[in-house]
């Protein structure tokens, strides 16, 4: 069995070739840039581990586990020119350096190349792999126009909110271990429990990342407190507090909309505060923890195998706030 560090260094090492032809450098070039800005690698690596979990890691399992992280690096750059993003990992964005157009047709080219990869599996189980993989590239698309949505809305209730980051996060992280648990050889019951453990872990990550978003060592996370309250976005401390603040509160989050920047940041973790949303907010990042941990003892595999995906658990969702 194999731990995420090492899967991530291994797959890092076949990702780094490039994946596209040299002409027209004009559109493979970006494309080969984005890809280079690296990243966590946290989705192909799941699919590995999803095959692991049943049986030894198939060559099929590494082609999948490419096009899942083509298909992440796809939305990524869409998603960049919808928010005129203007850095990702500290670097220009694609649209950024090379113009919007160019960034929507790259964009484009990384997403057929992942079905390209997808191709060449040889699996029995590709017509159902193609249905999952489909089926969630629809999800996450309606996740990003959903969240498109809510950030001009004035009311977003926390089920919808909660609906809202399953489809455009979670269900990429569950159906790469579900594609994974195919390739391994996995029961349709022990396929269901993988993907509920991966749906699971993508929501306790988000409430953590909204979390220290607003309450992180600045520092160690790499970004600036408090971004999430300048650009204004819902994320569950915000939608909570909008569910539960009294009327004067509510004025309070009108006026600090136009603070200066310091004073705004300061004001709402002031009332989130005082609407108890910062212990809350862990308590429920805690229910999602507790519901993945089930999920994964639920399947039916010797348990020792199960143990590099606890140990991703607890490095994804550490417990240092």
């Amino acid at each position: 069995m194999h731990h995420f560090e090492e899967l991530s260094a291994a797959f890092a090492t076949r990702f780094a070739k490039r994946h596209f032809p040299p002409h027209p450098s004009s559109l493979y070039d970006p494309a080969d840039y984005f890809l280079g800005l690296g990243g966590k690698r946290i989705r192909p690596v799941l699919c590995l581990m999803g095959n692991e979990l049943f049986a030894p890691i198939e060559e099929d399992a590494w082609q999948m586990a490419i096009a899942v992280e083509l298909f992440h690096n796809f939305t990524l750059v869409h998603d960049d020119i919808m928010d005129r993003a203007p850095l990702r990992r500290g670097k220009p964005t694609v649209h950024e350096k090379y113009g919007s157009s160019t960034a929507i047709l790259a964009g484009d080219v990384i997403m057929v190349v992942g079905y390209e990869y997808i191709s060449r599996i040889g699996s029995p189980h590709l017509r159902r792999i193609l249905q999952l993989y489909n089926q969630t590239a629809i999800h996450v698309c309606e996740g990003q126009q959903l969240d498109m949505e809510f950030e001009s809305r004035e009311k977003v209730s926390m089920d919808e909110y909660l609906h809202m980051i399953g489809l455009k996060t979670s269900v990429l992280l569950a159906a790469s271990l579900q594609i994974g648990s195919i390739l391994g050889g996995a029961g349709l019951g022990n396929q269901d429990k993988i993907y509920q453990f991966g749906k699971n872990l993508g929501l306790a990550f988000q409430i953590q990342d909204d979390y220290l978003d607003c309450y992180g060592d600045a520092a160690k996370f790499g970004k600036k407190v408090g971004g999430d309250i300048l650009a204004g976005k819902k994320t569950f401390l915000l939608v909570k507090t909008l569910d539960v603040a009294t009327a004067v509160q509510r004025r309070r989050i009108k006026e600090l909309e136009t603070a200066p920047a310091d004073e705004k940041i300061a004001g709402m973790l002031e009332l989130f505060h005082h609407c108890g949303v910062d212990a809350w907010v862990q308590e429920l990042k805690e229910q999602y923890r507790q519901a993945a941990w089930q999920s994964l003892e639920d399947i039916a595999v010797l348990n020792s195998r199960k143990e590099p995906l606890r140990q991703l658990t607890d490095m994804l969702l550490q417990r240092d706030y």
